[in-house]
């Protein structure tokens, strides 16, 4: 009998966290061939190829290769060359994740072709369509055929845009799984000591959203709220390649190379920033996972957006949105011992994979 292919769909960086135990649980599957295939929406070496060798996954069995373009370009590139692989190797399942222009991309390719389409960490809205990432998320939602959610909100979404309940699997928090997979290299790679810094004494920082980094007045906020932080508490800012470009173009890198307790870094690889995050005394952002990682390990987490997609992270969870002129009264309040205390959520337990797998065969006539 031949076995069942699923095509597993990466692009960016926090896919190939999702991905990975995924991966992992169906390639234990007698049933199932499951492929990844990466679409080369993140290019950079550091962000891609390094994320695979630590979360333990094969070179891809399929790269599209896209690259950087605007929103257009990539999603349209992503939809021509994959277009191309399911014509020519016609997979049973296409899962996506997560919510980046390759995850609607590749979904209208199955849905156009017929191929059943899966959406893993469905049913998220921030509310706000300026994000393109909340059109990407509302699109996939709309075609996919399975719709794997990782909290009671997520479903409650979806049920109020009218979705078919039996569409609707609640399986949990994938990136849990990744975290508790690496949960040993993660401890024994002791990064804070190797950019000196004390366990529990420093915050780490990501930032990229066009919202905070794009607008050289707002980055001018956001540089001398993280430097006042900075004198407060020792920061290990991990610079996006993106907001490295803005800071530079807006003439503010040197300032934040000159501050005091101020540590600017590349980009590093899952295991090494994980072990950043684990013991950081709180984390500052404008990402989305991360929200879930801090409220998994109760790391207080100041969210330098308007709104999140994750609301879950703040009604159970340590994450809290912080207006940016107001972060350093932010940070005060945590190094004060004034931030509250969260708890986890329920299935962000280390085995959504395995409920997925689960779900699948169900779902698939063997």
């Amino acid at each position: 009998m031949s076995k069942t292919k699923i095509h597993l769909i990466a692009a960016a960086r926090p896919n190939f966290m999702k991905i990975a135990p995924l991966y992992h649980a169906l390639a234990a599957e007698e049933w199932c061939d499951p492929a990844i295939v990466h679409t080369g929406q993140h290019y950079d070496a550091n962000m891609s190829d390094a994320f695979f060798r630590d979360l333990g996954m094969p070179d891809p069995r399929f790269h599209l290769g896209v690259g950087s373009g605007s929103h257009a370009e990539q999603t349209g590139g992503v939809m021509i060359a994959y277009e191309k692989i399911c014509l020519s190797e016609r997979p049973d399942w296409v899962v996506v994740v997560g919510d980046v222009n390759s995850t609607a991309a590749c979904a209208q390719v199955g849905a156009k072709l017929h191929i059943p389409v899966a959406h893993l960490e469905a049913g998220l809205r921030s509310g706000d369509r300026r994000m393109p990432e909340e059109i990407n998320r509302l699109v996939t939602d709309a075609i996919s055929d399975v719709l794997w959610t990782p909290s009671p909100d997520a479903d409650e979404n979806l049920l109020r845009e009218g979705v078919d309940p039996a569409r609707i699997t609640r399986v949990g928090n994938i990136m849990i799984d990744s975290f508790e997979r690496m949960r040993a290299q993660i401890e024994a790679e002791n990064a804070p000591a190797a950019f000196d810094l004390e366990p529990g004494a420093y915050g780490v920082v990501t930032l990229h959203r066009p919202s905070n980094v794009d607008d050289p007045d707002m980055l001018a906020l956001l540089v001398n709220q993280l430097i006042g932080a900075a004198a407060r508490l020792p920061l290990l800012f991990a610079v996006h390649p993106r907001t490295r470009n803005r800071l530079n173009a807006s003439g503010l890198w040197p300032k934040l190379e000159q501050a005091p307790g101020m540590k600017l870094a590349e980009p590093v690889n899952y295991i090494r920033f994980m072990s950043l995050v684990r013991t950081a005394k709180l984390i500052i952002t404008d990402s989305g996972g991360i929200q879930e990682e801090s409220t998994y390990l109760d790391i207080p987490c100041l969210t330098l957006r308007e709104n999140t997609e994750r609301p879950i992270t703040i009604t159970q969870g340590s994450n809290r949105l912080v207006k940016p002129d107001e972060l350093l009264a932010n940070v005060e309040q945590v190094l004060a011992g004034k931030w509250p205390h969260g708890r986890k959520p329920d299935r962000w337990d280390g085995h959504t994979a395995e409920r997925i797998v689960d779900d699948l065969k169900k779902r698939t006539r063997l």
